[in-house]
């Protein structure tokens, strides 16, 4: 199928679809972390707003809380799959994808369905570690990718 593509010559699985090269491991892992530091700071701008919140209504019986590791872990997760479930729906793209030139999207090129993106970033969040099979698979396609029929690819030449 590859020996065609180069070839020019198309066959029916691949008529209509736009000729992409497919992201490796280090330019997905390089937009994941960036995605990691824009969850954080998300997070951390919740906190600051609780924070407030609680000084506004209790001045002067303000202490600063303590967060559970419980809290924290379930806020992280909720946090993370929302914005990836909503990037993905949305354009296909995350902040860390945009800054490397990355776009998600089904098999046919089109984006991404929001339930096919919520299961997706559940898939990553749950299961980071899926990645790595970029750097086996011949197609450079992660666990999620093959689970989910999705494909990461740079969207400049």
């Amino acid at each position: 199928m590859s020996d065609a593509r180069t070839a020019g010559v198309s066959d029916s699985r691949t008529a209509g679809v736009p000729e992409t090269r497919t992201a490796g491991v280090v330019s997905r892992g390089i937009a994941a972390v960036i995605d990691l530091v824009v969850v954080g700071v998300v997070m951390a701008a919740i906190y600051l707003g609780l924070l407030l919140t609680r000084l506004m209504f209790h001045p002067a019986a303000f202490r600063v809380p303590t967060v559970g590791a419980v809290f924290s872990t379930a806020v992280l997760f909720v946090v993370a799959v929302g914005y990836l479930t909503a990037c993905w729906a949305v354009s296909g793209c995350t902040v860390g994808s945009v800054t490397m030139g990355l776009r998600v999207t089904g098999r046919s090129g089109n984006r991404l369905t929001p339930a096919v993106a919520l299961l997706r970033a559940v898939a990553c969040v749950l299961l980071p570690v899926g990645l790595l099979w970029v750097a086996v698979d011949r197609r450079r396609r992660s666990l999620q990718d093959i689970v989910f029929g999705s494909r990461v690819s740079y969207v400049r030449p």
